[in-house]
């Protein structure tokens, strides 16, 4: 990448684009009480169990510290593919959602939290504060969206959209479940109500009357809104003491001291993004490269 300080122009050359960020407050000594215990709910047992050895200071693969370097490559991917944009939104923290209704998406960078609901932002400030206060934790649901896709990325099988971006969503730490469109939704609606209706807009291309399918059809994007959640559980390092074992064997107790967010899904909501900036961005230079220029909609009559 090529950056003229004078001119302020940047330009890709060709070559790879490195990112490094530096860990400059580490505080390791935190950790030092829990070294040979695990976190009920954390991946310390499973990191020693496959591979003998972990990084007990907070840092590793098992942190989402690794996580700034997607955000970063996600800035990147966002310039892949023209006209798209990408946005998230904390929809629910704990068991209190979002009201659909109050949606705005300028809310978004008018609170800590990256809420859309202004009067529900106001509500998780104090939520959150008694719940750090009381050593726990909660978790939250995040909801991404991408408009400007543009129609068939994807594949039918094994290349779908939705796949990749379920696995690279559940591929951030401390997420437990992905949905696309209504998503489990879906299971409680009938054939009729499930169904997005097409009509034909003013320019000639298709309109759906709804978005239940989140943007996606058989693995492929509709150009409709991109639409995923993701559901991420309340951080494991908690103040509360907790069951557990070492790893000698030995029955024991343990209580995480330092620093912990109680809430670690606010700071999901980037990454989420970027996540799903990567992928799509991904899909479309796929999509370049095997098919070129998709055939021109609508199709003549024989």
């Amino acid at each position: 990448m090529f950056i003229d300080e004078a001119t302020g122009e940047q330009v890709t050359t060709g070559t790879p684009i490195a990112l490094v960020i530096d860990n400059v407050d580490p505080r390791s000594k935190d950790y030092s009480d829990i070294k040979d215990k695990y976190r009920p709910g954390h991946a310390d047992y499973t990191y020693d169990a496959k591979y003998g050895i972990r990084d007990y200071r907070g840092g590793g693969r098992q942190s989402a510290r690794e996580t700034a370097m997607r955000v970063a490559a996600g800035a990147v991917a966002r310039k892949i593919v023209p006209g798209m944009t990408v946005r998230g939104a904390l929809v629910q923290m704990g068991e209190h959602k979002i009201e659909r209704k109050r949606w705005n998406w300028d809310e978004v960078e008018r609170n800590p939290f990256f809420c859309p609901d202004a009067e529900q932002a106001k509500f998780f400030e104090a939520y959150l504060d008694d719940i750090r206060k009381r050593g726990s934790s909660v978790g939250a649901v995040i909801e991404i969206v991408a408009e400007g896709v543009p129609v068939g990325l994807g594949a039918p099988i094994y290349g779908k959209l939705d796949g990749d971006l379920a696995a690279a969503l559940m591929g951030i730490n401390a997420v437990k479940g992905v949905e696309i469109g209504a998503g489990f939704a879906a299971a409680a609606l009938s054939g009729e109500e499930n169904a997005d209706e097409i009509r034909i807009g003013n320019d000639g291309k298709p309109v759906f009357l709804s978005n239940h399918a989140g943007g996606i059809l058989g693995g492929i994007s509709t150009g409709q809104p991109i639409v995923c959640r993701f559901a991420v559980k309340p951080t494991s390092s908690i103040l509360t003491p907790r069951r557990t074992v070492d790893r000698y064997g030995a029955e024991t107790e343990i209580s995480t001291k330092g620093r912990h967010d109680p809430c670690v899904g606010i700071r999901a909501v980037p990454i989420g993004e970027a996540m799903v900036a990567c992928v799509i961005a991904d899909h479309y230079l796929r999509q370049r490269g095997q098919m070129g220029e998709t055939p021109a909609w609508p199709f003549a009559r024989a």
